[in-house]
């Protein structure tokens, strides 16, 4: 198969890489005050491994798919930017399901602490 310009078909590859890359990294950034939350301030040493087995690679994957689909969306793709669009929505109900993100768990206590 033949390329109508293998240049500019390389450059757009190049592009959507680093994209996909800058979509991890904001994923990864996102997550971070969660993780932290999750694995340090736990009350009595009490940590959540949940946020790293799943609110990580779900954060992860998911700033990859916003990207990708804002990417395909100025690229006049308008069904790849729809199915990403719809992956992520995807990511963020499976997440809520399991409740990826959330913290350890605090002490309960009746006056204000």
């Amino acid at each position: 198969m033949e390329t109508q310009n293998p240049r500019r078909e390389a450059a757009v590859g190049t592009a959507g890489c680093l994209t996909a890359f800058a979509g991890a990294l904001a994923g990864l950034a996102l997550w971070a005050p969660y993780g932290k939350d999750g694995l340090l301030d736990g009350f009595e040493g009490a940590t959540n491994w949940d946020v790293v087995r799943y609110g990580l690679p779900l954060m992860v994957i998911g700033g990859v798919a916003a990207a990708l689909a804002v990417f395909a969306a100025l690229r006049g793709r308008k069904l790849w930017a729809l199915g990403l669009v719809a992956a992520v929505a995807g990511l963020v109900a499976i997440g809520d399901a399991v409740d990826a993100l959330a913290g350890p768990p605090r002490p309960e206590c009746s006056d204000p602490c």
